[in-house]
Parts: C-alpha cells; sequence; structure tokens
C-alpha cells in the first residue's frame, strides 16, 4: 500500500484543475498585455480568475495581485511595508519565533538594512499570545506579520485578534496564510488582514504560482523590476494557466472546507490517539487549535530521517518538518520555540492527511511507525542509556 501522508509540502491536482489548466494552454495563448484578440482574451481570463480568489478571500479584485508563489508574496509583503515605514521613521517589525523561512529570512536580511526585529515567543502549545503582541508594539512599529496555521506543527494562530489590535494601533498586519488558505476559512475582512500570502499547490492548485493580498490603501513595491503588469507591482508576463488552475483550485477547496474539514478532522484524531501510545511519545502543537489534517510528534531516543527512511521503504510518504528545509542537519527551529531539546527535536515526524486519505490507511501508519519506533530504539545507544536511568527521559 502506498500511503502519502506529506500534504503540507504540496498537494495532487485534481483532474478538473488539469484539464481546465490544459484547456488554457492550448486555447488562451496570447499575452495578456496584448492588444489584439487573443491577449485580450488571456486577459479576461485572467481577470476573471482574479475576481474569483477575490470572492474567495473576502476582497475586492483590485486587492489581489499574483505571484510565483508563497515565498515571494511574503518577501514583497514584509519589504513593502517595512520600506513604506521607513520612509515614516518607523523601523520596528514584529514576527514570531515559528514563521516559514520566507519570513525569518527576510526579517533577518532587513535586519543588516537597519532594521530592528522583535521575534515573539509561541509557548509549549505553538500558540501566539495577543497580550504579547500588544506589549511588543511601539511608536515606530511598522509591521507585524504572525502566520495563520503553522507549517509544521499545524497550529492556528489568533489572526482576527491580533489584527484587530494592529488596526487600532495603526501597523500593518500580513499574516502568512499559505498553509491555511483552503483548509479554515479565510475572510480578510473579518480578520482584519492588511496583507496575505498564499501559495496555489497547497490546496490542490499547481506549483509556482501564488497570490498576495494588498487591503486598498496600503503599500506595495515591486521586488521584481520589469513591464508593467499586475498593475507594476509584479514585473513578468502572468503565469495565466497556473492562475487560472489556482483559482479554480481554491475554488473546489472552499466548497468543500466544512466536508474536508470534519473528515480529515477524524483521520487526524484517530492517528494522534494510535500514536499517543507509544511510550516517551509526544504531540507536538496545541491538540484542539490545529489544521484538520495535521499530525506532528516527536519520539524520544531516534533520528527523525532514520525514521522517514524506514517509513519509506514501507510505502509511507512522510517529512520530519518543513519540506523547504528538508536539507538542513539542524533541528527544526519551531520544535525548538516550543522548547524542547535539541536531541528530542530531532526525532520528529510531520503527517499531513487530506481528504484523499483512508481510516485503514491511519490504520497502516500506526502500526508502522510503531513498528519502526521500536525498531529504531532498538538499535539506538541513546535509547539503551536512558533505558539504563543513565540519562533522564524528557518525554
Amino acid at each position: 500500500m502506498k500511503i502519502y501522508a506529506d500534504h503540507a509540502a504540496t498537494t495532487k491536482m485534481s483532474k478538473a484543475v488539469i484539464a481546465l489548466m490544459t484547456e488554457c494552454m492550448e486555447n488562451i495563448y496570447g499575452n495578456p498585455s496584448s492588444l489584439h484578440g487573443p491577449g485580450q482574451r488571456a486577459a479576461e481570463v485572467l481577470a476573471q480568475a482574479r475576481e474569483k480568489v477575490a470572492v474567495l478571500l473576502g476582497a475586492e479584485p483590485g486587492e489581489i495581485f499574483f505571484t510565483s508563489g508563497g515565498s515571494e508574496a511574503d518577501n514583497q509583503a514584509i519589504r513593502s511595508a517595512a520600506l513604506s515605514g521607513k520612509r515614516k521613521g518607523k523601523t520596528h517589525l514584529i514576527s514570531t519565533e515559528i514563521e516559514h523561512h520566507a519570513v525569518l529570512h527576510t526579517l533577518k536580511k532587513l535586519e543588516g538594512e537597519g532594521f530592528e526585529v522583535t521575534l515573539l515567543p509561541v509557548y509549549e502549545d505553538g500558540i501566539v499570545r495577543v497580550e504579547d503582541v500588544k506589549a511588543a508594539i511601539r511608536e515606530d512599529t511598522a509591521l507585524v506579520s504572525v502566520m495563520a496555521a503553522n507549517n509544521e506543527i499545524g497550529t492556528i494562530q489568533p489572526i482576527k485578534e491580533i489584527g484587530a489590535l494592529c488596526r487600532e494601533a495603526g501597523v500593518i498586519f500580513h499574516t502568512d496564510a499559505v498553509q491555511a488558505a483552503g483548509h479554515i476559512r479565510i475572510d480578510v475582512t473579518k480578520m482584519n488582514v492588511d496583507m496575505l500570502s498564499l501559495s496555489a499547490h497547497k490546496f490542490g492548485g499547481p506549483k509556482g504560482v501564488g497570490a498576495l493580498y494588498v487591503k486598498k490603501g496600503n503599500p506595495l513595491f515591486s521586488l521584481i523590476e520589469g513591464g508593467a503588469q499586475e498593475r507594476g507591482r509584479r514585473a513578468g508576463t502572468e503565469n495565466v494557466p497556473g492562475i487560472v488552475g489556482m483559482a479554480e483550485a481554491f475554488s473546489l477547496a472552499v466548497e468543500k472546507l466544512e466536508e474536508h474539514k470534519a473528515y480529515e478532522s477524524g483521520l487526524r484524531d484517530a492517528l494522534i490517539a494510535g500514536l499517543s501510545k507509544i511510550p516517551h511519545a509526544r504531540l507536538n502543537g496545541d491538540r484542539i487549535r490545529r489544521l484538520p489534517g495535521n499530525v506532528n510528534f516527536c519520539f524520544e531516543g531516534i533520528e527523525g530521517e532514520a525514521l522517514l527512511l524506514l517509513l519509506n521503504e514501507k510505502g509511507i510518504a512522510a517529512s520530519s518538518g518543513s519540506a523547504c528545509a528538508s536539507g538542513s542537519l539542524n533541528p527544526s527551529h519551531v520544535l525548538l520555540a516550543l522548547g524542547l531539546p535539541h536531541e528530542v527535536a530531532h526525532g520528529s515526524l510531520r503527517l499531513t492527511l487530506s481528504a484523499e486519505n483512508r481510516m485503514e490507511e491511519v490504520e497502516v501508519m500506526i502500526k508502522e511507525i510503531t513498528g519502526a519506533v521500536e525498531y529504531l530504539r532498538g538499535i539506538s545507544p541513546v535509547w539503551e542509556e536512558l533505558e539504563k536511568g543513565e540519562r533522564d527521559h524528557v518525554i
């Protein structure tokens, strides 16, 4: 049995999305910036996709800008808010310790350009405290950026409350909703969001395309210079088939959101219950306030990479954390932010489910993961020391 349990890394496109993109590639081949018929037909399709994405977010079409994905959207949002703030003498930026590297690395670069960055803690449950955000906001704060849901541990943040705080303080509020969009309800107005990033391949769309919502009146500066595409905010001919595919995938995801949420939560809870029976295992992140398909565990005494290899041999595709950091030998910065020691954070496993998974797959995963953990502990000198009492158990 082949089991795909890495939907947070990327999702499979539906046949409906593939068919629509194929039709677009075959028939809507014009450049949307051209004035002739084929170009104007492409421009019309582009406008329709923009309107569809806007409606799904509770926004206006003029507030949607298409990008190459979530990382570009994050970069553009953060740099735009920072540059705008600097012009007003505001050089303080606030975010959290568990953000995606697209956010953290951008902030690190901005530090080198003279900005001051405050990274807020998330505590053991992986949730940002609204009162911490309030305490961190200063007169020179230009931006607060807090992700809607974490890509590793799946914790859902109090975005609406944080947004209200920022709105009251006159601070731009950005949220990285790459993991949230298509999986939990998003409404930029109700969430008090000024900027929001999303990526198509996280909800059944194609890779290499995303979107950035920017509330009317907020600044947006170009990262890519060239033509006047995206109303002068993002040069480069638009990826019309990709954008059409993203809009359709987003629409399908939102249409079945509640149905999928209930189903995936059932799978998730069964998987958590089964893996919790493994001795010295820990669920990472809040048990309730998490994405419907996210399960993230640490197993003491083993290496996460070794566990992944064993599971892959059994036909189970999973991950040890963010796919964007899979080549790193360092433990997850998210797990370290929860207060886990390095040796425990190294033994993490992320399983992310979708409506395509089945309960029998969950049962197989519980069985195979339990066996793999037992095997790895059996050959681990660290585990032997733990069992002999030469080291203290952390979990």
